[in-house]
């Protein structure tokens, strides 16, 4: 069972850059597939990026495109979230999650494919 504690959000002016950390307590870190997902006020939970165990495929929300990179070292159980150009709309409580096993492409940006979750972290973008 995977335990994910996310880090590195705060308060950014817009354009700005924040890099965000989920830190993974189990020993089988790799052979999950990652995600970081965002939920905003009154705003359902929404997938970000995900990186997939099976072949380090990315997969990013249209508004991530060109701005965000999700990436992870297995050798440090950790995941990142390289987040650029932040505009007043990425203000959320961003979370990593994480689940086992393959899944379709088509399922993977959704919240409830994902077992295992960190508590969240608050990024705020705001002049």
């Amino acid at each position: 069972q995977e335990q994910l504690v996310e880090s590195g959000g705060g308060l950014v002016q817009p354009g700005g850059s924040l890099t965000l950390s989920c830190a993974a307590s189990g020993r089988t870190f790799g052979q999950y597939t990652m995600g970081w997902f965002r939920q905003s006020p009154g705003k359902d939970r929404e997938s970000v990026g995900i990186i997939r165990s099976s072949d380090g495929n990315k997969y990013y929300a249209d508004f991530a495109k060109g701005r965000f990179t999700i990436s992870r070292d297995n050798a440090q159980n950790t995941l990142y979230l390289q987040m650029n150009s932040l505009r007043p709309e990425d203000t959320g409580v961003y979370y990593c999650a994480a689940r086992a096993g393959r899944l379709i492409v088509s399922a993977l940006r959704d919240p409830s494919q994902y077992p295992y979750w960190g508590q969240g972290t608050q990024v705020t973008v705001s002049s």
